[in-house]
């Protein structure tokens, strides 16, 4: 990643220091009553600003190309191309919307390294050529390359005909509460589920001309097209189309390309550290994915399943924060918002609740005492007592617990209700982030520690009490929020749980100052 951000920008760095008065702040946009080369390359890049998700008219593109057209042009005609230019640029770098002035529901706790648009600017006019200061905008990230190209193939299936039809009702099956199609199910809808699956590439064009005519019935080659579908948006591959997978189907490739805007939008704040290893939890796909850098490439190390934080009430903060130590066999140390609105409330009426699941209450000393009364159910509420549970089967912690000191309290851990990783969405928690294989995730977090190796691991999380690691470099975790994605050349989408993407585009719907 590092080797990357370098190499964009190094250019940079190889030409002389360019006095800004001797530009005049702008370079040469006319020539002889003539756009100059320079000023055509710029005005189409500026049209080509909607590839990366941004509207060419907040550069004043229209009165910029009607400006061009004059014959002859004034010497001063194209001079809002200098500033139209830069400010596309910085847009590129920061986002549109860049992080401190977005809706505090999507912002990232960080921003990505600073970038000088004019300076870039300049050195590009004394090259001649202005591609190089986009690259070194943009973030250096093969992903950022792959959602501009799943925008442009979505964009091109805006007028679709696939999408100008409704859909007939679903089957109801004898003794179904709820519509659905399940394979070997006949459906008048088939022919349009199969334009549509094939205009977004699920369905091979082979494969559609040969499907059957008239009655057939929903199986074949259908079926693992809905199958490979229903993987790209988060939802159980049954081939069973319902609810969930009908509203999908459903989903008009205009906001596909609205989410694949706001994705961009997201990876230019991504902070680019130089660290040789990254944690990155992606929200609304309920993923964590451990990355490691070798030479020019980014490898992924580890990949599980999470749950994050209900979406009501509880919801999972994005931050970017370091990994610096792990807990073994950790006590949980209850929030009061949970001792004051759910624990004390069940205890109140179940107090069997409290042994069974090893429960007691602590001092401002640190002492712990596990007798349960209403005395001093009453001082928790107060603040004056706290509880926690010890380590054990049953701690809402699990095993193991990687703590990233933060304002919000937030911490990856292990759990005992691993049952609920089978979901296919998965906002359960009270904000922090439980994970599929923890594992994994201690391994590849201690690797370059003497002595810890996975036996080990799993020895101190069998073991009777806690005890902890303090790592030898921090791993910084980025927890974002990306509901578009491209995984192995396919573009996945997932479900605004927490209507950040709602908030984004309100916020990119304002007018610019």
């Amino acid at each position: 990643m590092a080797a990357a951000r370098l190499r964009a920008g190094s250019w940079l760095l190889a030409l002389p220091m360019l006095a800004p008065a001797a530009w005049a702040d702008e370079p040469l946009w006319v020539d002889a009553g003539r756009p100059t080369p320079l000023a055509l390359s710029a005005l189409a890049l500026l049209a080509d600003a909607p590839s990366h998700g941004l509207d060419a008219r907040d550069y004043g593109l229209p009165s910029l190309q009607r400006a061009s057209q004059a014959q002859p042009l004034a010497p001063d005609a194209l001079a809002p191309l200098s500033a139209a230019m830069r400010r596309y640029l910085q847009d590129l770098h920061d986002g549109r919307v860049p992080p401190p002035a977005a809706p505090a529901s999507a912002r990232a706790s960080a921003t990505r390294d600073p970038f000088d648009a004019a300076a870039a600017l300049r050195a590009a006019a004394v090259l001649g050529d202005l591609s190089p200061a986009v690259r070194a905008a943009v973030p250096p990230l093969p992903q950022y390359e792959r959602l501009r190209e799943a925008l442009a193939r979505h964009r091109a299936l805006v007028d679709h005909p696939a999408w100008r039809l409704p859909w007939p009702a679903l089957p109801l099956s004898a003794g179904a509460r709820v519509r659905s199609l399940v394979p070997g199910q006949p459906w008048p809808g088939l022919p349009l589920l199969a334009a549509r699956l094939l205009a977004l590439g699920d369905l091979a064009a082979g494969e559609a001309l040969a499907l059957p005519g008239g009655d057939a019935v929903y199986d074949g080659a259908l079926v693992a097209a809905v199958q490979a579908f229903q993987r790209r948006h988060g939802l159980h591959d049954d081939g069973v189309i319902g609810r969930a997978t009908l509203a999908a189907l459903n989903v008009p490739p205009a906001q596909r390309v609205q989410q694949l805007q706001l994705a961009l939008e997201r990876l230019r704040w991504t902070p680019l550290r130089q660290a040789p290893r990254l944690i990155v939890v992606n929200i609304p796909e309920f993923v964590l994915r451990a990355y490691e850098v070798e030479g020019d490439r980014i490898a992924v190390r580890t990949q599980m399943k999470v749950i994050v934080g209900q979406s009501l009430d509880t919801r999972t903060p994005l931050m970017h924060e370091d990994l610096r130590s792990i807990e073994f066999k950790p006590y949980w140390n209850v929030p009061a918002s949970i001792a004051r609105q759910e624990l004390v409330p069940r205890l109140r009426r179940d107090p069997a609740h409290w042994a069974r699941e090893g429960f007691e209450f602590v001092g401002a000393g640190g002492a712990a005492d596990p007798v349960l009364t209403e005395a001093k159910l009453q001082a928790v509420l107060a603040g004056a007592l706290r509880i926690r549970q010890r380590p054990g089967p049953r701690n809402a912690l699990g095993d193991i617990k990687f703590v990233l000191p933060n304002r919000q309290a937030i911490y990856l851990h292990h759990t005992p209700a691993v049952q609920l990783f089978e979901r296919a969405r998965r906002d359960f928690s009270h904000g922090c982030i439980r994970l599929e294989q923890p594992v994994a995730l201690a391994d590849f977090a201690l690797q370059g520690l003497p002595g810890w190796d996975e036996a080990r691991i799993r020895a101190a999380m069998a073991a009777d009490g806690p005890s902890s690691v303090v790592l030898a470099q921090p791993v910084p975790v980025l927890i974002t929020y990306a509901t578009a994605l491209v995984k192995q050349g396919r573009v996945h989408f997932f479900d605004d749980i927490y209507g950040h993407d709602r908030d984004l585009a309100r916020a990119l719907r304002l007018p610019r100052p």
